[in-house]
């Protein structure tokens, strides 16, 4: 697909000058950072060194005071708690953190987690009344709730006291529930409004260490956790989540729990050496198989068991549902791409809604998202059964297909989430108008040029600045995600070491010369750009990240292409 190159506008150079000294970094770094917002070195500090110490007071949440005292109520007199979550990484990793905080401090506590084929996302009624007649005296929610005013309701005819604590935007109303933990409702004064479920859920437990007086770092323990599924959760890395990230993956680096060294072993990734990339691409996909597939239970039994024999057998459960899943996955997409061959048009449809029986719902998200990396149009994707179709949709810059859904409100059962990704379920015979509908509000809020994928560049520099040194620097700004996404740059007039080639199944694979080096250089899926590639002439421009690569016990620096043209760079 053919992307916009746009080159981030230049910094005040008296500002950047000053902020170079202050922190003894080269201009490249300090325009980095002015460009992220750290303009002040002392902001700028700050940011390439989070600690615990800059996280919020939980108690500037509404509602934290009153959950916390009900909270500590249950754990010293040893009643019933019950935690409802969500089948995702974030529902998941939320669940298990206070389930472990909870039995940790003594109290009586369970997990309750929807199945996602007969129950559906987040809370509800069936699952009230399966927890009070199991004798449930409070209720706790994790990364759903906000807007369940029917099932918070039955939970109070049936005496039992609710807490929630969910990250999702609140619909027309809010639950009546004992207490509402969620920076998103209305009169919220709590700084940061972007955590994710398992961030508001340590923010519930934080309240309730710090009431104990519990030592400072004894959410530490949970931390992994917490770094597992906020990274998961694509939700900006900034602020409160750029902490528990860092932290997290610290924690996750040298002691991880159990269950998540386990996983780690069974998904090849290397000890001590964890990133959020391996997070989102090796973790998450097998913590969610498990819930798309099945009952996500065996998730959250894998996130809290102490015993390694039961953790092996369990990661390795996940990873048979995982291979499952992409299966299915290929199958699921190779048929939605044959309907959008046939019937989209692409002056015409700003969005692509598609249905059919039979499709799996717990894929359809992850193809909705795949269809986005081909078409670059908003996405629904929606399986059918019995008359009802449940869909998942996901989003591109621009548009917030949480307020496009509120737009078709009418024609929806329920829907929820966030700006670039949501569920919903309709009737099926309101599908057709639904899709017009989407496709007309899709018109009056996109261009034509939203349309064209944009490949943002934060600085062009020459290729002899790309060192050792910089690389280091750079690894500062992590962890990466949104918000803070891994410094890209453009060089120009680039000089090819050799010829450019095609390997594995279509990786750009290529060297460049500067008047110092030769830089190894790879382009993965990139492969129909080879005759953009001009091995002849200095004419080529590529932009690209860099980082390092290993092989045969050697460390060195590459260059991860992201995109190449000879001539003109934008």
């Amino acid at each position: 697909m053919e992307k916009r190159w746009e080159l981030a506008e230049d910094v005040d150079h008296q500002t950047l000058n000053t902020l170079c000294e202050e922190l003894d970094v080269q201009p490249v770094v300090g325009q980095l950072l002015i460009q992220r917002g750290f303009a002040n070195p002392t902001d700028a500090k700050a940011f390439f060194a989070p600690e615990r110490s800059s996280l919020h007071d939980p108690f500037l949440f509404k509602d934290m005071r009153v959950a916390v005292d009900r909270l500590i109520e249950a754990l010293q007199e040893r009643q019933s708690i019950f935690i409802f979550g969500d089948y995702d990484v974030d529902g998941i990793t939320s669940a298990s953190l206070l389930y472990l905080f909870f039995r940790d401090l003594g109290g009586e506590v369970r997990y309750y987690i929807p199945n996602r084929q007969n129950e559906g996302y987040g809370l509800s009624v069936e699952g009230i009344e399966t927890a009070a007649k199991e004798g449930a005296q409070l209720i706790v929610t994790v990364d759903c709730g906000i807007t369940s005013i029917a099932e918070i309701q039955r939970a109070n005819e049936l005496g039992v006291d609710a807490v929630i604590s969910d990250h999702h935007q609140p619909g027309d109303g809010i639950p009546d529930a004992l207490a509402v933990i969620n920076p998103k409702i209305p009169g919220s004064n709590y700084p940061f409004k972007e955590l994710a479920g398992v961030g508001v859920a340590y923010k519930l437990a934080q309240g309730v260490a710090r009431t104990l007086e519990l030592a400072d770092d004894y959410l530490d323990r949970y931390l992994d956790l917490v770094a597992v599924g906020t990274a998961a959760d694509i939700v900006p890395l900034v602020d409160e989540n750029r902490i528990f990230v860092r932290m997290g993956l610290d924690k996750l680096n040298q002691d991880p729990l159990v269950g998540i060294r386990a996983l780690c072993e069974t998904a090849h990734l290397r000890h001590g050496r964890i990133e959020v990339g391996q997070i989102i691409y090796g973790l998450a996909p097998r913590i969610n198989a498990v819930g798309r597939l099945g009952s996500a239970d065996r998730a959250v039994d894998l996130m809290i068991t102490g015993n390694v024999q039961r953790a092996r057998e369990l990661s390795a459960e996940l990873e048979s549902e995982n291979r499952k899943r992409r299966s299915i996955d290929t199958a699921t997409l190779d048929e939605a791409i044959d309907e959008v061959e046939s019937t989209y048009n692409p002056s015409e449809d700003f969005a692509i809604v598609l249905s059919r029986e039979a499709w799996h719902g717990g894929v359809i998200g992850i193809v909705a998202s795949r269809l986005i990396e081909r078409y670059y149009r908003p996405t629904v994707m929606i399986t059918v059964e019995d008359g009802i179709g449940k869909g998942s949709a996901r989003s591109i810059a621009g548009f917030d297909i949480y307020q496009a859904l509120s737009e078709c409100s009418d024609l929806l059962e329920q829907f929820g989430g966030h700006t670039y990704a949501a569920g919903l379920t309709l009737e099926a015979k309101n599908i057709p108008e639904f899709r017009r509908r989407l496709n007309e509000v899709a018109r009056s809020m996109l261009s034509a040029e939203d349309l064209i994928p944009k490949l943002h560049i934060d600085a062009n520099i020459q290729l002899d600045e790309v060192d050792n040194k910089l690389l280091q620097d750079l690894k500062r700004f992590a962890p990466f995600g949104p918000n803070n996404p891994v410094p890209s740059f453009v060089s120009e007039d680039v000089q090819l070491s050799g010829y450019p080639r095609i390997v594995g199944t279509n990786h750009l694979k290529f060297k460049v010369r500067s008047s110092q080096k030769v830089i190894d250089c790879i382009g993965f899926n990139l492969g129909d750009r080879l005759d953009r590639l001009d091995p002849n002439r200095p004419s080529n421009q590529i932009v690209y990240t860099i980082e390092e690569n290993e092989w045969a016990g050697s460390v060195y620096l590459q260059l991860h292409i992201q995109d190449v043209k000879n001539g003109r760079a934008y």
